[in-house]
């Protein structure tokens, strides 16, 4: 691909003129590069749309995204690769994200494929090979080169391509619905800041402590949630979770005391920052017990956990036999929840209950038993409620 093949948008106006060239558009492919090594909120670096006419490579640092806003209201079909963390950049960026989205990595799964990367997709699919050199640069830096630019460019010159092709073989599999819902429920999960109030849950060291040392890891995790967000730092440069930890545990009372801990850095043990350490630690040490959220976790009974591991082995069979990937239909975890009886197991709901759910469901009620095929593989089948003969003694 050439630099003569897209264009660098840096100016609001050149933004509205490329967006107004192509007119009424029925979809459109968009990527973005960004960094949040160094941040709490990802830094958007670049956004690449191609309209099927034009590619254009949209400069945030000097763009405005309220143009972008708008074609996000359309019904205009935004095709992407991996559309999740795009999908944050967006929230965070332009405070919306499109309307309609399609991914082809999460697409690509109802074809058998197991989250391909986009140079993988291009490869089977579309026999092209795409650039590699600037995967890892500094997207942030100014002025950008030219192969910075084409390989930008090269995320979106193929994507609608590729979204036909892919689309024609959901259609032909009959799957173009399963995919579409599975877009709507990306698009519309939660995303953005998480609430800091219940960040320590994410922290496995500290589901493990109990008492005041489990309410002083909950305060210190809350405070750097917030401390990270309102600084626009990762949360590790306030306080990494080895420190978070040693704190809770040890509880410390005085300065000298929060030194001596491990992980923990001098500038945190010293000052105002030191003491508001020890004012979160005795907060948090008095706080009440956390309460259980959602709807409280049901373990299967020891005697279904044999089920569980034989139906998970014809769910894996399953999703071979039928090109789709594993992960995707289900999860052991989501089997789970159906053998628990969760009312909001993924496998009772839309295309997951057709295919697997209900058959289950029928295995799990007696309707229906799995057996060897001869041939290494298992079987779902009805029941015949014939026991297998015994040699009388």
């Amino acid at each position: 691909m050439t630099s003569e093949a897209h264009r660098l948008v840096t100016t609001d106006d050149a933004f509205r003129e490329f967006l107004d060239a192509a007119g009424d558009i029925d979809r459109y492919a968009i990527d973005t590069e960004f960094h949040r090594e160094r941040s709490y909120f990802p830094k958007v670096a670049l956004v690449q749309i191609n309209t099927g006419s034009a590619i254009g490579l949209i400069d945030p640092l000097t763009v405005d995204p309220k143009p972008l806003a708008h074609l996000f209201e359309t019904d205009a079909l935004a095709v992407l690769h991996a559309a999740t963390q795009d999908l944050e950049v967006f929230d965070h960026w332009v405070g919306s994200v499109p309307k309609r989205i399609f991914d082809t990595q999460l697409a690509a799964g109802f074809t058998g494929l197991s989250t391909p990367s986009l140079a993988a997709l291009h490869d089977r699919v579309l026999h092209i090979s795409l650039p590699k050199t600037s995967r890892l640069t500094d997207w942030l830096a100014r002025p950008l080169s030219d192969d910075q630019l084409d390989y930008a460019a090269s995320d979106v010159a193929h994507l609608l391509e590729l979204c036909d092709h892919i689309s024609a073989e959901l259609t032909e599999l009959g799957r173009l619905e399963w995919a579409e819902d599975e877009f709507e429920v990306l698009r519309t999960q939660q995303r953005g800041r998480r609430d800091p109030d219940e960040v320590w849950r994410r922290i496995k060291a500290v589901r493990q402590l109990k008492g005041g040392s489990l309410g002083a890891a909950r305060a210190l995790a809350a405070w750097r949630e917030r401390q990270a967000a309102q600084h626009d730092q990762p949360v590790r440069f306030i306080l990494s979770d080895l420190a978070l930890v040693g704190i809770a545990q040890r509880r410390p009372k005085t300065l000298d005391q929060i030194r001596s801990i491990r992980g923990v850095d001098d500038r945190l043990a010293r000052g105002d920052l030191g003491e508001t350490i020890l004012g979160l630690v005795e907060e948090g040490a008095a706080m009440p017990p956390p309460r259980a959220t959602g709807t409280p976790r049901r373990e299967p009974r020891p005697d279904l956990r044999p089920a569980v591991t034989l139906v998970a082995a014809w769910v894996a069979q399953l999703a071979r036999e039928l090109r789709l990937d594993p992960a995707l239909l289900a999860a052991r975890a989501d089997i789970e929840a159906l053998v628990r009886g969760d009312d909001d197991a993924r496998l009772s709901h839309g295309w997951r209950a057709d295919i697997a759910g209900e058959p289950i469901r029928a295995l799990m009620s007696g309707g229906a038993a799995l057996a060897f095929d001869g041939n290494g593989g298992l079987v779902l089948e009805e029941r015949s409620r014939r026991p297998v003969s015994r040699t009388s003694g």
